[in-house]
């Protein structure tokens, strides 16, 4: 039965591999217009599933989907590959957890944010002043000499920016951000979610953050959903998850963190409300 929803995203879905048991399990979660939704959960609780199911991309690894996932009034599940591959990158964008392996390590900087846009423009080159104005939002050098660069040449940091770069050329309506901070040190952590926060007021992007890092979704997200063994075991407003959590689940996984986000202890201000 289909389900009727105001949200972005509304999605219900079921996964897993081959013929094994299934990875996800009637998850069901919705990302507002405007929203940034946190979804928290340990290494093999699903949450890179849940990504590339969004993406319809869990098929090419093997993978499927059942469910529904509806996007702007379109099942997702229900499109073409063909009309799947007009939504990747145009309607949603997606950041990986892994950014020098996740860029072309024989082609430049340059080249590669072109061919993201020339996916969906095919005819076209992006004008030298919106690529530079493109590269200044994620705090890039907007030179020539940059863009002339090789991935082996850049810093991490400046790796994972293209790769956000990459994934918002064309203002998707909906970013997904799987563990995009995993690889990073601690600095330029904080300074990818402040990216995250700005990209969120300053174009109303939407943005699924997944990540097992409570601290980081604290400081960026205005919801939460916590994933557990394929399941969701809750959701709720970030204020309500840190100071109410319901299941046991997740007072374990506050309890496991050094300091709670809003105990009066903690003076830094979350970056999006």
């Amino acid at each position: 039965m289909a389900f009727l929803s105001s949200a972005l995203l509304h999605a219900r879905l079921s996964a897993g591999y081959g013929k094994g048991p299934d990875t996800l399990r009637e998850v069901e979660f919705e990302v507002d217009a405007g929203e940034v939704l946190g979804l928290v959960g340990e290494s093999g609780s699903g949450k890179s599933t849940i990504a590339l199911a969004i993406l319809r991309l869990l098929e090419y690894r093997g993978g499927y989907v059942r469910g529904e996932l509806q996007f702007q009034g379109r099942d997702l599940l229900r499109l073409s590959e063909r009309q799947m591959r007009a939504v990747r990158g145009r309607e949603i964008g997606l950041v990986l957890q892994s950014p020098l392996s996740s860029l072309n390590p024989a082609m430049s900087i340059g080249e590669q944010i072109r061919e993201a846009w020339q996916a969906h423009r095919a005819h076209s080159e992006p004008a030298w002043s919106g690529l530079r104005e493109l590269l200044e939002t994620v705090n890039l050098p907007s030179d020539a000499i940059f863009l002339e660069r090789y991935p082996r040449q850049i810093s991490v940091g400046q790796a994972q920016r293209v790769l956000i770069a990459m994934a918002v050329v064309h203002r998707p309506a909906l970013l997904v951000a799987d563990e995009p901070t995993s690889a990073l040190d601690t600095v330029t952590q904080a300074e990818i979610l402040k990216l995250f926060a700005r990209l969120n007021r300053q174009l109303g992007m939407s943005i699924l953050y997944i990540s097992h890092d409570l601290l980081s979704v604290a400081s960026l997200c205005h919801r939460i959903a916590i994933l557990r063994q394929g399941e969701m075991v809750e959701s709720g407003s970030t204020e309500q998850i840190f100071r109410q959590p319901s299941n046991p689940y997740t007072k374990a996984l506050l309890a496991a963190i050094p300091v709670c986000p809003f105990t009066d202890s903690l003076s830094a201000e979350p970056l999006v409300r």
